[in-house]
């Protein structure tokens, strides 16, 4: 079985040599390698080509979404998992429109950084229970960007309506094809129909849709 490869970014030493120490734990991982600023970050995932990117966001040399878009750009196949001091909700909300995996704060990372990492690896999304408060609070009470005006449910078909359900519950495109017994690039075509049909522009509107319209349950 091939082991996992760990990227870590933090300028940070010593927390780099605590996220490989709680590494340590799990033996089919391994960190392929360490980057101490948001430039270096991307140029050794370019090189290394990691399964999993765990990204301080607040490095020197690139801003947070810059950073996740270029590492996107230098190895498409890598997740990424924000390891960060930013409790913004504002912040999760432009990193999850980067379609990050998931964001776990520093003061949380010795008991969510395992299984955040873990689920990320499997291409899910994975949510602490303070980053979902944070969240929630973000996308329900209207504090985060006004949402299109609500849309009538007959626009999406009842297929379409399945898909935006898996998705807004943290279902990669790969998971909701198995669900719906569709190909995985068939659910991303549905995906960027849907998105263009309702005028989305990012995951989070996405969530925000299924939960106005009562799509998911709150």
């Amino acid at each position: 079985m091939n082991k996992l490869r760990i990227l870590v970014a933090d300028d940070h030493g010593l927390v780099r040599r605590g996220i490989r120490t709680l590494f340590q734990s799990r033996p089919q991982w391994e960190v392929c390698g360490e980057a101490a600023t948001g430039l270096e970050a991307v140029e050794k995932t370019s090189q290394l080509k990691p399964d999993v990117v765990v990204l301080d966001i607040n490095m020197p040399g690139l801003p947070g979404p810059e950073a996740v878009r270029r590492l996107r750009q230098a190895s498409p196949a890598s997740e990424v998992v924000v390891l960060t001091m930013d409790e913004s909700p504002q912040m999760m909300r432009r990193m999850f429109e980067e379609d990050i995996r998931a964001y776990v704060f520093k003061s949380d990372f010795d008991t969510d950084l395992l299984d955040a990492v873990e689920s990320t690896a499997h291409h899910r999304r994975f949510f602490t229970s303070r980053v979902s408060e944070a969240m929630y609070e973000e996308l329900v009470t209207g504090r985060a960007e006004t949402l299109p005006d609500r849309l009538p449910p007959r626009r999406l078909t009842a297929r379409q309506a399945q898909v935006v359900r898996l998705l807004a519950q943290g279902k990669s495109n790969k998971e909701v094809g198995v669900a719906l017994g569709i190909g995985e690039r068939t659910a991303e075509t549905h995906r960027s129909h849907i998105m263009r049909k309702l005028g989305l522009r990012s995951f989070s509107e996405l969530v925000r849709f299924a939960l106005r319209e009562r799509i998911v349950d709150e």
